[in-house]
């Protein structure tokens, strides 16, 4: 990935909000709900004979938007193969400042390779079936690829799964998307939407489950949950006191082995603590 690309806000980005493409009046709400990202959505939110109405609307309303505002957005184009996917890339081509393009249903890396191409922007490539989850490292490794995104609702319905609250199905599924972006040298990826979108407690355990993975943001379909998003994704101050308590004793012991806690301290704990506070100060 890029110089230019890695100091994205996208890159480190922990909310993105959906906000439908044909309902403009909701895009600056959007951009004020503390979101880290917007995505402009073209495709599953738009219905079928309002799309060219969701194109048009987005094209109308970028004159409005600050450049700092438009390194937020992300438009979620149409998939590849439908009647619109190709004069949605051409047109996301001409919004100046665009963060990035989010591809659903991406399935190969030529899809990749031909949306950064026709857009010149960066791709978050969507991960929904079962063939773009048997493509995802090639995917990753794309040219042009920002960071993967876990389209979980529609992955579960391509592969017949049945999941459960705890979505322990698709355990498996994080993982692999977590390896394949750090084989890729790729941010962490983004995990899917929690659909109850007034229950705190169901978002947070599903924002907690994220952490858990490694997974380093999620997608948001509301604006209420950006901030329980934010607060389940954040270490907590338990995890911040013991790893700056590590770190002073690093500098303490001089060098070698010592332990916090009664437990030994090596490079890989080093580096827990390290993380833990970067993430904190991010």
């Amino acid at each position: 990935m890029s110089q230019s690309a890695l100091s994205s806000p996208l890159a480190l980005a922990r909310s993105f909000l959906f906000v439908p493409g044909h309902r403009p009046e909701r895009f600056a709400k959007a951009l004020a709900s503390g979101a880290d990202a917007v995505i402009i959505d073209l495709e599953d939110a738009v219905p079928l004979d309002a799309k060219l109405a969701a194109r048009a609307a987005l094209m109308a309303a970028w004159p409005d938007f600050e450049l700092a505002q438009c390194a937020r957005l992300l438009v979620r184009v149409n998939p590849f193969g439908t009647p619109w996917h190709q004069a949605d890339l051409s047109a996301v081509a001409s919004l100046s400042g665009l963060g990035a393009v989010m591809l659903p249903k991406a399935e190969s890396p030529e899809q990749i390779a031909h949306a950064v191409q026709t857009s010149g922007l960066p791709v978050l490539p969507l991960i929904e079936s079962a063939e773009g989850l048997g493509q995802m490292d090639c995917m990753a490794r794309s040219p042009g690829v920002l960071r993967l995104v876990l389209g979980h609702i529609d992955l579960q319905a391509d592969l017949g799964l049945s999941c459960g609250p705890d979505e322990a199905e698709l355990a498996p599924v994080r993982l692999a998307l977590v390896v394949a972006s750090r084989r890729a040298g790729l941010p962490s990826p983004v995990d899917g939407v929690t659909t109850a979108t007034t229950n705190a407690e169901v978002l947070a355990r599903d924002a907690q489950r994220s952490r858990r993975f490694g997974m380093g943001a999620k997608l948001c379909i509301h604006p209420a949950q950006v901030d329980g998003v934010h607060q389940a994704l954040a270490p907590t101050e338990a995890e911040c006191d013991w790893a700056r308590r590590v770190l002073a004793a690093e500098v303490a012991a001089g060098g070698g082995a010592f332990s916090v806690d009664g437990k030994m301290v090596d490079p890989p704990v080093l580096l827990l603590a390290r993380k833990l506070l970067q993430l904190h100060e991010r």
